[in-house]
């Protein structure tokens, strides 16, 4: 089963996919996650995203891509996934949804999570205070919220075409949240 969480930056994505990755027994597969280590490891490829990363740019799809296609060779990830942060645009929903198809496998359900933008606004500074992060600043923030929707909710038109998108309130209690994820997909 193949699962994409989708939601602006802030929305719980990283909460919820982890959770839902172990009750599934599946890799959770966050380029967020792939980036920062690459980030604080100094790879080439980790100092070249912090660049985008400082600016709350998106990493280009050149580098995006080439990990994801990895993750998904990787043993643990042939019977399927939770992705998470990816695809963000329509040229890389196409790359997820050539890279499936070729293996005879589809996105089973994408989930939305829905969460106002000043409640994005408050999470995510909150967590720059908490870890630090260089791309939770004020202006960082701003910028990823505009990119988020300029480029990543279009998404949710394309994928809805195929009857798999649900939205999920992204505000309440983690514990609540997970539940109705659970209700949606049925396990």
């Amino acid at each position: 089963m193949f699962i994409l969480l989708l939601g602006a930056p802030g929305s719980g994505k990283g909460t919820q996919g982890k959770i839902l990755a172990e009750r599934l027994g599946l890799p959770k597969i966050t380029t967020g996650d792939i980036l920062r280590t690459a980030v604080t490891t100094g790879t080439p490829l980790g100092r070249e995203a912090k660049k985008f990363m400082d600016e709350g740019k998106l990493v280009p799809d050149a580098v995006i891509l080439s990990l994801i296609k990895e993750e998904l060779a990787k043993p643990e990830g042939w019977q399927g996934a939770v992705l998470d942060g990816f695809p963000r645009t329509a040229a890389q929903a196409e790359l997820v949804d050539r890279t499936l198809g070729e293996r005879g496998q589809r996105l089973n359900h994408i989930l939305l999570l829905d969460v106002p933008e000043e409640e994005l606004v408050r999470r995510m500074t909150s967590r720059a205070a908490q870890e630090g992060r260089s791309d939770d600043t004020a202006e960082a923030i701003k910028t990823r919220l505009q990119v988020y929707q300029r480029d990543t909710a279009p998404l949710i038109a394309h994928f809805a075409q195929r009857g798999i998108v649900h939205r999920v309130p992204g505000t309440g209690t983690v514990d609540a949240i997970a539940t109705e994820i659970r209700r949606i997909i049925g396990r």
